[in-house]
């Protein structure tokens, strides 16, 4: 069963999908949000071209575990996605996913640009392992 991770942003979602055991996470891409329709229809494609069963989508937290206005949007683009694709969606706490991503861009001597181009679908790829570290640990 393949899944589907998201690191939700304002103006990009890194995305990035589980091998076909559920065991580990790669990063696939990054959207650039222009229109919902847009991200909807290109997510559509990604869920029909790898056979993705459900969608981990990252919640963003304040550091003492409260959701909020940056999560309840999350919380929101769940229920989109619930309601576009018709998969369950789990929402994941991300919190520091982000940051490190950037820290292992860094430690990997990765120029400013590119980690620019690549922190988010890096940051979904956390999201998406750590929630697939924790099933496989139930």
């Amino acid at each position: 069963m393949r899944i589907l991770g998201l690191d939700y942003g304002d103006r990009k979602i890194g995305v990035a999908v589980s091998d076909a055991f559920g065991w580990t996470a790669q990063g696939l891409e990054v959207i650039v949000r222009t229109s919902e329709e847009k991200v909807l229809k290109r997510l559509e494609t990604i869920v029909k071209d790898h056979e993705v069963e459900a969608i981990v989508l990252g919640l963003p937290k304040n550091m003492n575990g409260t959701v909020g206005p940056r999560g309840e949007i999350s919380i929101s683009f769940a229920e989109t996605l619930r309601q576009s694709l018709g998969l369950p969606v789990h929402l994941w706490d991300e919190r520091l996913s982000t940051v490190s991503a950037e820290r292992t861009l860094l430690e990997a001597d990765v120029s400013r640009k590119k980690r620019r181009q690549v922190v988010d679908k890096m940051a979904a790829t956390i999201i998406l392992q750590t929630y697939l570290d924790y099933q496989s640990r139930r």
